[in-house]
Protein backbone atom coordinates (compact mmCIF):
# COMPACT_ATOMS: atom_id res chain seq x y z
CA UNK A 1 0.00 0.00 0.00
CA UNK A 2 1.41 3.42 -0.94
CA UNK A 3 2.43 5.65 2.02
CA UNK A 4 0.31 8.49 0.66
CA UNK A 5 -2.75 6.25 0.44
CA UNK A 6 -2.07 4.93 3.94
CA UNK A 7 -1.91 8.45 5.36
CA UNK A 8 -5.14 9.35 3.60
CA UNK A 9 -6.75 6.23 5.02
CA UNK A 10 -5.68 7.06 8.57
CA UNK A 11 -6.91 10.66 8.24
CA UNK A 12 -10.28 9.48 6.94
CA UNK A 13 -10.54 6.79 9.63
CA UNK A 14 -9.80 9.28 12.42
CA UNK A 15 -12.21 11.80 10.91
CA UNK A 16 -14.90 9.11 10.72
CA UNK A 17 -14.24 8.07 14.33
CA UNK A 18 -14.47 11.70 15.47
CA UNK A 19 -17.79 12.28 13.73
CA UNK A 20 -19.19 8.97 14.99
CA UNK A 21 -18.03 10.01 18.45
CA UNK A 22 -20.55 12.86 18.48
CA UNK A 23 -23.54 10.53 18.18
CA UNK A 24 -23.78 9.74 21.90
CA UNK A 25 -24.02 13.39 22.89
CA UNK A 26 -26.62 14.17 20.22
CA UNK A 27 -28.72 11.05 20.81
CA UNK A 28 -28.73 11.34 24.60
CA UNK A 29 -30.32 14.78 24.44
CA UNK A 30 -33.19 13.36 22.39
CA UNK A 31 -33.69 10.16 24.39
CA UNK A 32 -33.70 12.12 27.66
CA UNK A 33 -36.70 14.10 26.40
CA UNK A 34 -38.77 11.04 25.54
CA UNK A 35 -37.54 9.87 22.15
CA UNK A 36 -37.37 6.11 21.71
CA UNK A 37 -34.01 4.74 20.48
CA UNK A 38 -35.62 3.40 17.29
CA UNK A 39 -37.12 6.81 16.51
CA UNK A 40 -33.75 8.52 17.00
CA UNK A 41 -32.05 6.00 14.70
CA UNK A 42 -34.83 6.19 12.10
CA UNK A 43 -34.74 9.98 11.79
CA UNK A 44 -30.93 9.95 11.86
CA UNK A 45 -30.49 7.69 8.85
CA UNK A 46 -33.62 8.91 7.02
CA UNK A 47 -32.40 12.51 6.87
CA UNK A 48 -28.85 11.34 6.12
CA UNK A 49 -30.13 9.26 3.21
CA UNK A 50 -31.94 12.31 1.81
CA UNK A 51 -28.84 14.50 2.25
CA UNK A 52 -26.69 11.99 0.37
CA UNK A 53 -29.20 11.15 -2.36
CA UNK A 54 -28.29 13.85 -4.90
CA UNK A 55 -24.48 13.56 -4.40
CA UNK A 56 -24.81 9.77 -4.66
CA UNK A 57 -26.70 10.04 -7.97
CA UNK A 58 -24.07 12.43 -9.30
CA UNK A 59 -21.17 10.12 -8.36
CA UNK A 60 -22.84 7.15 -10.02
CA UNK A 61 -22.84 9.11 -13.31
CA UNK A 62 -25.69 7.03 -14.65
CA UNK A 63 -23.96 3.71 -13.85
CA UNK A 64 -27.05 2.26 -12.20
CA UNK A 65 -25.92 -1.24 -13.17
CA UNK A 66 -23.09 -0.91 -10.61
CA UNK A 67 -25.61 -0.29 -7.83
CA UNK A 68 -27.86 -3.09 -9.06
CA UNK A 69 -24.98 -5.59 -9.19
CA UNK A 70 -24.18 -4.76 -5.55
CA UNK A 71 -27.75 -4.53 -4.28
CA UNK A 72 -27.43 -7.64 -2.10
CA UNK A 73 -24.33 -6.29 -0.37
CA UNK A 74 -25.87 -2.81 0.03
CA UNK A 75 -29.03 -4.35 1.50
CA UNK A 76 -27.09 -6.33 4.11
CA UNK A 77 -25.02 -3.25 4.84
CA UNK A 78 -28.12 -1.11 5.38
CA UNK A 79 -30.01 -3.64 7.48
CA UNK A 80 -27.17 -4.96 9.65
CA UNK A 81 -24.29 -2.46 9.65
CA UNK A 82 -26.39 0.73 9.76
CA UNK A 83 -29.92 0.23 11.08
CA UNK A 84 -29.36 -2.98 13.03
CA UNK A 85 -26.11 -1.97 14.71
CA UNK A 86 -27.54 1.33 15.98
CA UNK A 87 -30.83 -0.14 17.22
CA UNK A 88 -28.98 -3.01 18.90
CA UNK A 89 -26.63 -0.60 20.69
CA UNK A 90 -29.37 1.72 21.93
CA UNK A 91 -31.35 -1.27 23.15
CA UNK A 92 -28.25 -2.48 25.01
CA UNK A 93 -27.95 0.93 26.68
CA UNK A 94 -31.47 0.51 28.07
CA UNK A 95 -30.26 -2.54 30.03
CA UNK A 96 -26.58 -1.74 30.63
CA UNK A 97 -24.37 1.22 31.37
CA UNK A 98 -23.12 3.05 28.28
CA UNK A 99 -19.58 1.91 29.09
CA UNK A 100 -20.42 -1.79 29.15
CA UNK A 101 -22.56 -1.46 26.01
CA UNK A 102 -19.71 0.24 24.13
CA UNK A 103 -17.24 -2.42 25.28
CA UNK A 104 -19.51 -5.15 23.96
CA UNK A 105 -20.05 -3.34 20.66
CA UNK A 106 -16.33 -2.92 20.10
CA UNK A 107 -15.78 -6.63 20.55
CA UNK A 108 -16.57 -6.47 16.85
CA UNK A 109 -12.85 -5.93 16.19
CA UNK A 110 -12.14 -9.33 17.72
CA UNK A 111 -14.88 -10.82 15.53
CA UNK A 112 -13.11 -9.37 12.47
CA UNK A 113 -9.79 -10.96 13.43
CA UNK A 114 -11.61 -14.27 13.96
CA UNK A 115 -13.52 -13.95 10.70
CA UNK A 116 -10.35 -13.35 8.67
CA UNK A 117 -8.80 -16.40 10.36
CA UNK A 118 -11.75 -18.74 9.78
CA UNK A 119 -12.77 -17.51 6.33
CA UNK A 120 -9.39 -16.76 4.77
CA UNK A 121 -6.91 -18.65 6.90
CA UNK A 122 -5.29 -15.43 8.14
CA UNK A 123 -4.13 -16.63 11.53
CA UNK A 124 -3.49 -13.64 13.82
CA UNK A 125 0.20 -13.11 14.43
CA UNK A 126 1.74 -12.20 17.77
CA UNK A 127 1.70 -8.44 17.21
CA UNK A 128 -1.97 -8.50 16.19
CA UNK A 129 -2.82 -10.53 19.30
CA UNK A 130 -0.79 -8.12 21.46
CA UNK A 131 -2.48 -5.17 19.78
CA UNK A 132 -5.92 -6.71 20.41
CA UNK A 133 -5.16 -7.22 24.10
CA UNK A 134 -3.76 -3.68 24.48
CA UNK A 135 -6.73 -2.14 22.68
CA UNK A 136 -9.31 -4.04 24.77
CA UNK A 137 -7.53 -3.15 28.02
CA UNK A 138 -7.38 0.46 26.90
CA UNK A 139 -11.07 0.40 26.02
CA UNK A 140 -11.92 -0.90 29.48
CA UNK A 141 -9.98 1.97 31.07
CA UNK A 142 -11.41 4.65 28.76
CA UNK A 143 -14.94 3.46 29.44
CA UNK A 144 -14.17 3.58 33.17
CA UNK A 145 -15.43 0.07 33.85
CA UNK A 146 -13.40 -0.36 37.04
CA UNK A 147 -16.32 0.80 39.22
CA UNK A 148 -19.70 -0.76 39.89
CA UNK A 149 -21.41 -1.92 36.71
CA UNK A 150 -24.78 -3.49 36.15
CA UNK A 151 -24.80 -6.60 33.96
CA UNK A 152 -28.05 -7.78 32.39
CA UNK A 153 -28.18 -10.84 30.12
CA UNK A 154 -30.65 -9.22 27.72
CA UNK A 155 -28.43 -6.17 27.48
CA UNK A 156 -25.37 -8.34 26.88
CA UNK A 157 -27.12 -10.08 23.98
CA UNK A 158 -28.08 -6.71 22.45
CA UNK A 159 -24.49 -5.53 22.89
CA UNK A 160 -23.09 -8.62 21.16
CA UNK A 161 -25.58 -8.11 18.33
CA UNK A 162 -24.21 -4.57 17.98
CA UNK A 163 -20.70 -6.07 17.82
CA UNK A 164 -21.79 -8.20 14.86
CA UNK A 165 -23.20 -5.10 13.18
CA UNK A 166 -19.93 -3.23 13.71
CA UNK A 167 -17.93 -6.13 12.28
CA UNK A 168 -20.22 -6.29 9.24
CA UNK A 169 -19.69 -2.54 8.69
CA UNK A 170 -15.91 -2.89 8.44
CA UNK A 171 -15.89 -6.18 6.50
CA UNK A 172 -18.40 -5.05 3.87
CA UNK A 173 -16.80 -1.61 3.56
CA UNK A 174 -13.46 -3.26 2.79
CA UNK A 175 -14.89 -5.86 0.40
CA UNK A 176 -17.26 -3.53 -1.45
CA UNK A 177 -16.95 -3.03 -5.20
CA UNK A 178 -14.47 -0.17 -5.88
CA UNK A 179 -16.69 0.88 -8.80
CA UNK A 180 -19.46 1.62 -6.28
CA UNK A 181 -18.73 5.11 -4.85
CA UNK A 182 -18.76 5.38 -1.03
CA UNK A 183 -21.48 8.04 -1.32
CA UNK A 184 -23.72 5.67 -3.26
CA UNK A 185 -23.05 2.78 -0.89
CA UNK A 186 -23.80 4.88 2.19
CA UNK A 187 -26.90 6.49 0.69
CA UNK A 188 -28.26 3.18 -0.59
CA UNK A 189 -27.65 1.42 2.71
CA UNK A 190 -29.23 4.22 4.72
CA UNK A 191 -32.28 4.31 2.46
CA UNK A 192 -32.86 0.58 2.86
CA UNK A 193 -32.25 0.76 6.61
CA UNK A 194 -34.53 3.77 7.10
CA UNK A 195 -37.41 2.30 5.08
CA UNK A 196 -37.15 -0.96 7.02
CA UNK A 197 -37.20 0.81 10.41
CA UNK A 198 -40.16 2.98 9.42
CA UNK A 199 -42.13 -0.05 8.22
CA UNK A 200 -41.39 -1.90 11.47
CA UNK A 201 -42.50 1.19 13.35
CA UNK A 202 -45.79 1.42 11.47
CA UNK A 203 -46.42 -2.28 12.12
CA UNK A 204 -45.73 -1.76 15.83
CA UNK A 205 -42.71 -4.05 15.86
CA UNK A 206 -40.47 -1.18 17.01
CA UNK A 207 -41.52 1.56 19.44
CA UNK A 208 -41.43 4.94 17.69
CA UNK A 209 -41.85 7.81 20.16
CA UNK A 210 -40.73 11.34 19.35
CA UNK A 211 -41.64 14.93 20.21
CA UNK A 212 -40.66 18.49 19.28
CA UNK A 213 -39.84 19.71 22.79
CA UNK A 214 -36.66 21.70 23.40
CA UNK A 215 -33.73 19.58 24.55
CA UNK A 216 -30.84 20.09 26.96
CA UNK A 217 -27.67 20.11 24.87
CA UNK A 218 -24.23 21.22 26.08
CA UNK A 219 -25.84 22.95 29.06
CA UNK A 220 -28.30 24.95 26.98
CA UNK A 221 -31.95 24.56 26.03
CA UNK A 222 -32.01 24.27 22.25
CA UNK A 223 -34.46 23.20 19.57
CA UNK A 224 -34.82 19.46 18.97
CA UNK A 225 -33.60 20.17 15.43
CA UNK A 226 -30.05 20.81 16.70
CA UNK A 227 -29.32 17.23 17.82
CA UNK A 228 -31.33 15.81 14.92
CA UNK A 229 -29.23 17.73 12.38
CA UNK A 230 -26.07 16.78 14.25
CA UNK A 231 -27.02 13.11 14.26
CA UNK A 232 -28.01 13.08 10.59
CA UNK A 233 -25.36 15.25 8.99
CA UNK A 234 -22.28 14.85 11.20
CA UNK A 235 -22.73 11.47 12.94
CA UNK A 236 -24.33 9.68 9.97
CA UNK A 237 -23.90 11.14 6.47
CA UNK A 238 -20.32 12.39 6.92
CA UNK A 239 -19.27 9.62 9.32
CA UNK A 240 -20.38 6.67 7.17
CA UNK A 241 -18.98 8.02 3.90
CA UNK A 242 -15.60 8.72 5.50
CA UNK A 243 -15.66 5.32 7.23
CA UNK A 244 -16.34 3.43 4.00
CA UNK A 245 -13.59 5.27 2.13
CA UNK A 246 -11.11 4.72 4.98
CA UNK A 247 -11.85 1.00 5.25
CA UNK A 248 -11.40 0.51 1.51
CA UNK A 249 -7.90 1.92 1.88
CA UNK A 250 -6.78 0.37 5.18
CA UNK A 251 -8.68 -2.93 5.13
CA UNK A 252 -11.25 -4.14 7.64
CA UNK A 253 -8.84 -5.19 10.41
CA UNK A 254 -6.69 -2.07 10.62
CA UNK A 255 -9.63 0.29 10.05
CA UNK A 256 -11.57 -1.36 12.87
CA UNK A 257 -8.68 -0.82 15.29
CA UNK A 258 -8.38 2.84 14.26
CA UNK A 259 -12.15 3.03 14.76
CA UNK A 260 -11.57 2.41 18.46
CA UNK A 261 -10.53 6.04 18.70
CA UNK A 262 -14.25 6.84 18.43
CA UNK A 263 -14.41 6.15 22.17
CA UNK A 264 -11.59 8.64 22.78
CA UNK A 265 -13.40 11.27 20.75
CA UNK A 266 -16.63 10.51 22.63
CA UNK A 267 -14.81 11.14 25.93
CA UNK A 268 -13.33 14.34 24.49
CA UNK A 269 -16.71 15.65 23.35
CA UNK A 270 -18.21 14.77 26.72
CA UNK A 271 -15.43 16.84 28.29
CA UNK A 272 -15.92 19.83 25.98
CA UNK A 273 -19.72 19.84 25.79
CA UNK A 274 -20.81 18.27 29.06
CA UNK A 275 -17.93 19.21 31.36
CA UNK A 276 -17.05 15.55 32.07
CA UNK A 277 -13.28 15.75 32.68
CA UNK A 278 -11.42 12.52 31.73
CA UNK A 279 -9.60 10.73 34.53
CA UNK A 280 -5.97 9.64 34.59
CA UNK A 281 -7.13 6.05 33.97
CA UNK A 282 -9.02 7.15 30.87
CA UNK A 283 -5.94 8.93 29.56
CA UNK A 284 -3.89 5.77 30.17
CA UNK A 285 -6.56 3.79 28.34
CA UNK A 286 -6.24 6.14 25.38
CA UNK A 287 -2.51 5.47 25.24
CA UNK A 288 -3.15 1.70 25.27
CA UNK A 289 -5.68 1.97 22.43
CA UNK A 290 -3.22 3.93 20.31
CA UNK A 291 -0.54 1.37 21.16
CA UNK A 292 -2.86 -1.42 20.04
CA UNK A 293 -3.49 0.33 16.71
CA UNK A 294 0.25 0.85 16.24
CA UNK A 295 1.01 -2.83 16.90
CA UNK A 296 -1.56 -3.99 14.36
CA UNK A 297 -0.18 -1.51 11.81
CA UNK A 298 3.41 -2.68 12.43
CA UNK A 299 2.27 -6.29 12.04
CA UNK A 300 0.72 -5.55 8.63
CA UNK A 301 3.77 -3.53 7.59
CA UNK A 302 6.12 -6.41 8.46
CA UNK A 303 3.97 -8.94 6.64
CA UNK A 304 3.77 -6.70 3.58
CA UNK A 305 0.16 -7.74 2.96
CA UNK A 306 -3.28 -6.34 3.57
CA UNK A 307 -6.33 -8.28 4.63
CA UNK A 308 -6.60 -11.20 2.21
CA UNK A 309 -10.34 -11.07 2.68
CA UNK A 310 -10.46 -7.65 1.04
CA UNK A 311 -10.96 -8.69 -2.56
CA UNK A 312 -10.41 -5.21 -3.93
CA UNK A 313 -7.11 -4.37 -2.25
CA UNK A 314 -5.61 -3.23 -5.55
CA UNK A 315 -8.21 -0.47 -5.79
CA UNK A 316 -7.52 1.14 -2.41
CA UNK A 317 -5.17 3.78 -3.79
CA UNK A 318 -7.96 4.80 -6.14
CA UNK A 319 -10.44 4.87 -3.27
CA UNK A 320 -8.15 7.27 -1.41
CA UNK A 321 -8.78 9.97 -3.99
CA UNK A 322 -12.16 8.81 -5.36
CA UNK A 323 -14.33 9.65 -2.36
CA UNK A 324 -17.27 10.01 -4.65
Amino acid sequence: MEPRATRAGFVLALFSAATFGTSGTFATSLIDTGWSPAAAVAIRISIAAVLLAVPAVVTLRGRWNVLWHNIRMVTIYGLVAIAGCQVFFFNAVQHLSVGVALLLEYMGIILIVGWLWIRNGQRPRRLTIAGSVAAVLGLILVLNLVGDTHIDLVGVLWGLAAAVGLAVFFVLSAKSDPDLPPLAMASGGMTIGAVTLLILGVLGALPMHANVDDVDFAGHQVSWLVPVIGLSLVAAAIAYVAGIAATRILGSKLASFVGLTEVLFAVLFAWLLLGEVPTAMQLLGGVLILAGVALVRIDEFRSGTADPGDSHTIARSTAARDLG
